[in-house]
């Protein structure tokens, strides 16, 4: 039989790119590339995701790219909220599947709806957002509105259990896909970088804990002489970061912050000595995988989902101790053996996420739903 597969507006209209839109990418590319007649479509009228600028033809996507405007974002929302429900509703979908949390969604009475919950960090860390942010609520509201939930985790699946009181029998735990294939990419040239480095990525504020990774690395004369600090991404370091780096007594010559994209990250992952994530929180982790992927060793939290995701191809220590994290670094870059055991065991470890599991297990639940 035909299924119509509708994904909405939210993240699409909101992200250039990123994991949320690119895991909703992948599933419309896998799910509309199958042979057993299902049929995807994205309804976003205006849309500023990169990753849609680049669908192939099997990707079906009712709207129009936009440059993200500065004071636009308001406007395109509201377009999107207004326009969506009529074109979508149209098209007569047996499964939307919301990308993120709304209050109201663009579903007809006659769809079921699927909804993805990626983490619980709004709810366990209320301190690291703004107090007008509504996401805890849109989301309480998008979870008791969907018919089915897909949690990226089983550790996001038992928060969300214990936290939001949902039936288990309502949620459904699909792990997400992963693919980082930059094998080639060129070393970053860097007069700043010119020793042996260990690697953080992404955001440094609040859960991502950078400030413990900084005081662990700063902990250890020997290892901040023998190595650099390098964080990739997450902006500039601000004042405070700055004056917390004089504070350890540590000084720009040792640790860096770089930007760019994947090409650049990729190639920093290749040199990198050692990756760490010392995250209190995630709902999945990609991060490790793509370390891992390409022969970087890794050492991480062992809270959350994050063991869940590397299973024994990491070593593993506490985030919320710094001398914890220090002598996890330490073991690491002074055991070549372990370091050639981890690679090997990461290699075989990224193997066990794929877009095609993912959309496969996805259409299990879709099915599932409409039963």
């Amino acid at each position: 039989m035909t299924m119509r597969i509708a994904y909405d507006y939210q993240i699409f209209g909101a992200q250039r790119y990123g994991g949320i839109s690119r895991y909703f990418y992948e599933l419309s590319k896998h799910l509309s590339s199958r042979e057993d007649c299902y049929q995807t479509r994205i309804f976003s009228p205006i849309y500023v995701n990169d990753y849609l600028q680049d669908a192939t033809q099997r990707i079906k996507v009712t709207g129009v790219h936009m440059p993200v405007l500065p004071r636009m974002g308001r406007v395109y929302r509201a377009l999107n909220k207004a326009l969506t429900p009529m074109l979508c509703n149209g098209w007569r979908p047996d499964i939307v599947h919301e990308t993120y949390y709304s209050k109201s969604t663009v579903a007809r009475s006659k769809s079921r709806i699927v909804l993805t919950v990626y983490d619980m960090i709004h709810e366990l860390f209320p301190e690291h957002f703004p107090v007008q942010d509504q996401t805890r609520h849109a989301k309480r509201i998008a979870v008791e509105r969907a018919d089915h939930i897909i949690c990226i985790s089983e550790h996001t699946r038992q928060d969300l259990i214990r936290l939001l009181d949902i039936p288990p029998e309502k949620t459904t735990v699909v792990h997400l896909g992963f693919s980082f294939s930059l094998t080639n990419s060129n070393k970053i040239a860097s007069s700043n970088i010119t020793k042996p480095y260990i690697l953080f990525v992404g955001v440094r504020s609040g859960y991502k804990n950078f400030a413990r990774l900084l005081a662990a690395y700063a902990s250890d004369s020997e290892l901040s002489d023998a190595f650099d600090l390098v964080a990739f991404g997450g902006g500039k370091f601000s004042n405070e970061e700055q004056l917390l780096i004089r504070h350890h007594g540590l000084n720009q010559n040792q640790v860096h912050q770089v930007g760019g994209g994947d090409e650049a990250l990729a190639a920093l992952y290749k040199d990198a000595a050692l990756f760490v994530y010392p995250s209190l929180y995630e709902g999945f982790g990609i991060p490790p995988l793509e370390a891992m992927s390409l022969d970087c060793p890794v050492a991480c939290s062992n809270t959350s989902s994050i063991p869940e995701v590397v299973g024994e191809a990491a070593y593993l220590f506490d985030p919320h101790s710094s001398e914890s994290i220090s002598r996890a670094i330490q073991v690491v870059l002074g055991n070549a053996e372990l370091r050639r055991n981890l690679q090997r065991q990461g290699q075989e470890r990224v193997r066990s996420f794929s877009w095609q599991t993912c959309a496969a297990h996805t259409l299990d639940v879709y099915k599932a739903t409409l039963s």
